[in-house]
């Protein structure tokens, strides 16, 4: 009954699902475009990712106490406003001359939109669940329409560039490209976000008890109970870290992956955004088989796989020459390098991550799970940080080279699923 009545609810809640994955993906398809019409390094080109991603670090206890003293509703109105906002500052930013620092704003504040969306409608859903295994399942529903966002998004950027490209002119074999080429994208996501906001107005939105002091939230929040808290537990410290380094992970790929394509192996730009949305859908069906999987397999043992099968694709792209190269599908997308193949299946196995990383890093914690989870959401600005840092790299090295970087941080989950994981802390009481 309960459901039913907040069908509406739920429907609205998958709707901005898809939308904070299509427009954090954005970023990706964006750095190449940035590339292109300012002619910056490939390292400058991710720092509207970083941009996007740095604003979870600075937004996440904001949004988490937004939400414990003003509710869902009024919490949801605020972040689809900002986001229209950053929206907004990334299209005003194609039709100056200038626009390369707005555009790097608006990144930062649609950031802030995704940050509070997803401190929202994750615990939403679970409320409307009643917790346990039918709110997770709405959670998890909800995720799927994250990989669907993210497997469109490079496709529907990637086909709009390579509308205007014949109208271009060419620069060292590669069409020059703007973000105003993209325009039409930014008015179906602002009319999306317009639309939701209405929504939002007349829709049923259950809410939990509000808390008006704002000490008594921060404490709730910050998990401050005397001598103790999350981050005396050695394993949720070392997850953290894992869970930084597995979203750089798994952006850094998609984003390099594109760059590559595009700027070095002189790829069209819609057949490298339909590459790297196979990746996305890589990732989607390998959630898929996870998920069936994932009541026979631990989650450490999954996390140690799919790190090691991870690596071995890695190093397959790293060293296998350019010049052997492969003709996918009828419609042909060209002679692709099967490096890029090995590179665009790591997609299977970095999609189980998150779910183990989380599940071994808050395992034994008790009472201090919801401080954990939130401080999570924090640590996402791993998926900014670590694709700017192989930017840079790759300016040095370039694109193929780069991907050492990738090989550390999956070493770095491999230690965790092997040793990491464990609880060294358990005198701690937890009840």
């Amino acid at each position: 009954m309960k459901l039913r009545k907040y069908l509406p609810a739920i429907i609205l809640s998958y709707i901005l699902f898809f939308m904070i994955a299509f427009v954090t993906g954005l970023q990706n398809p964006l750095g190449v475009i940035v590339k292109s019409q300012y002619g910056v390094s490939m390292g400058v080109a991710q720092l509207g990712n970083f941009a996007n991603f740095i604003a979870y670090a600075c937004m996440g206890i904001p949004a988490g106490l937004m939400l414990k003293k003003y509710g869902y509703k009024f919490s949801l109105m605020v972040a689809v406003t900002v986001g229209i906002i950053g929206l907004g500052l990334m299209f005003f930013s194609g039709q100056i001359s200038r626009g390369l620092w707005m555009y790097f704003l608006g990144a930062f504040v649609a950031g802030f939109s995704m940050c509070m969306l997803n401190a929202v409608v994750n615990p939403l859903l679970n409320f409307i669940g009643g917790g346990g295994n039918k709110g997770n399942q709405l959670i998890q529903w909800g995720g799927s329409l994250n990989s669907i966002a993210a497997t469109i998004v490079p496709f529907v950027v990637g086909f709009l560039m390579g509308r205007s490209a014949g109208t271009r002119q060419f620069i060292d074999g590669i069409p020059h490209f703007e973000i105003a080429d993209v325009n039409p994208m930014f008015i179906i996501m602002v009319s999306i976000f317009a639309l939701a906001m209405l929504a939002i107005l007349f829709i049923d939105i259950p809410e939990t008890e509000k808390i008006s002091d704002t000490k008594t939230a921060m404490d709730q929040l910050m998990g401050r109970d005397g001598q103790y808290s999350c981050f005396s537990f050695r394993h949720f410290v070392l997850g953290a870290v894992a869970v930084f380094l597995y979203t750089g992970v798994e952006v850094s790929v998609a984003n390099m992956t594109n760059i590559y394509l595009i700027h070095e192996v002189g790829v069209d730009p819609r057949s490298a955004g339909v590459i790297v949305a196979i990746y996305w859908f890589c990732m989607f069906v390998g959630r898929l088989v996870g998920g069936s999987l994932g009541s026979k397999f631990s989650s450490r043992d999954m996390l140690q796989f799919s790190s090691v099968m991870a690596m071995i694709f890695i190093l397959i792209t790293i060293f296998t020459p350019e010049k052997i190269t492969i003709e996918i599908g009828r419609y042909s997308l060209g002679n692709i390098p099967v490096n890029v193949v090995f590179l665009v299946m790591t997609g299977l196995f970095t999609s189980v991550m998150w779910g183990n990383i989380y599940n071994l890093s808050v395992e034994g914690l008790g009472k201090y799970t919801s401080t954990a989870t939130g401080f999570f959401m924090m640590m996402v600005c791993g998926g900014g940080i670590v694709p700017i840092v192989q930017g840079l790299f790759a300016d040095l090295v370039g694109c193929r080279a780069s991907f050492w970087i990738v090989i550390a941080c999956l070493c770095y989950l491999l230690y965790y699923g092997s040793t990491g994981y464990k609880n060294v802390n358990r005198k701690i009481p937890v009840d």
